[in-house]
C-alpha cells in the first residue's frame, strides 16, 4: 500500500514540475511578446493558459484521491497540502501572464526601449517560480527560503519601473494612456512575483509544519 502511495506521490511531484515549467515558459513567452511587440505570440500564451488551468485540475483530483484513498501521515498531509495551495498560485500566474498580454497589444515600439526593468522583473519572476517547485520536490527549505528573499529584487525593479515611469512622464515622453500600461504590466510582474513567494511560503509549510500566515 506504501509502495503505491509513494508511487502517486512521485507523480504529484511530476505534475508540479510540470506545471512549473508552464508558468515559466508562459512568463518568458511574454516578457519576450513585450520585447518584440509581436502579437502572434498572443494565440500560445492563450494557449498555455488553458493548459495551466487544465493542470490545476488534474493535480486537484489527485491530491482529492490521496487524502480520500490512501492514510497519509503528517508530513507527507503537509506536502498534499501544500500543493493545493501551491497550485492556485501557479494557476494565478497564468491569468495574469495572459492579462500582460492583453495590455502588450497596446504598446507600441517605444515599449522595447522603455521596459528594460520590466523584463528583469520577468527573469526575476521565472527564477522564483523555478526554485520554488524545485524547493517543493527536493524538500529543500534553503531553496524556499532564498525564493522568498528573492521578491525583495522585483520590488527594487518595480520601484525603478515606476522612477521610470515619473521620468518619461516629466519628459512628456508617451501618451498618459501608454504610460499607464506599462505600468500596469510592471504591477502584473509584481504581482507574479507575490504568488511565487506564496508558493515557496507554502514549500516551507510542507517542511516545517509552520506556515507564515499561521
Amino acid at each position: 500500500m506504501r509502495n503505491r502511495f509513494d508511487s502517486q506521490l512521485e507523480t504529484l511531484n511530476n505534475k508540479m514540475i510540470e506545471m512549473g515549467s508552464m508558468c515559466e515558459e508562459i512568463i518568458a513567452l511574454v516578457a519576450k511578446a513585450l520585447s518584440t511587440g509581436d502579437p502572434t505570440y498572443s494565440e500560445r500564451i492563450s494557449s498555455l493558459e488553458n493548459d495551466i488551468d487544465h493542470m490545476e485540475r488534474d493535480i486537484e483530483s489527485l491530491c482529492l484521491r490521496l487524502l480520500l484513498q490512501q492514510q497519509p501521515v503528517a508530513k507527507d498531509l503537509r506536502q498534499i497540502s501544500a500543493a493545493l495551495k501551491m497550485i492556485t498560485d501557479m494557476e494565478r500566474i497564468g491569468d495574469q501572464a495572459a492579462d500582460i498580454s492583453e495590455f502588450i497589444r497596446y504598446l507600441d515600439e517605444r515599449a522595447k526601449d522603455d521596459c528594460k526593468y520590466i523584463y528583469l522583473m520577468a527573469e526575476a519572476s521565472i527564477k522564483m517560480v523555478s526554485d520554488s517547485v524545485e524547493a517543493f520536490v527536493k524538500k529543500d527549505l534553503s531553496l524556499a527560503r532564498s525564493a522568498i528573499a528573492y521578491d525583495d529584487i522585483i520590488d527594487d525593479y518595480f520601484r525603478k519601473v515606476k522612477a521610470a515611469i515619473i521620468g518619461l512622464i516629466e519628459q512628456k515622453s508617451g501618451s498618459g494612456e501608454y504610460l499607464l500600461d506599462l505600468l500596469m504590466v510592471g504591477k502584473y510582474f509584481e504581482r507574479i512575483g507575490d504568488h511565487a513567494v506564496n508558493i515557496a511560503e507554502w514549500v516551507v509549510f510542507s517542511v516545517t509544519g509552520v506556515h507564515k500566515g499561521d
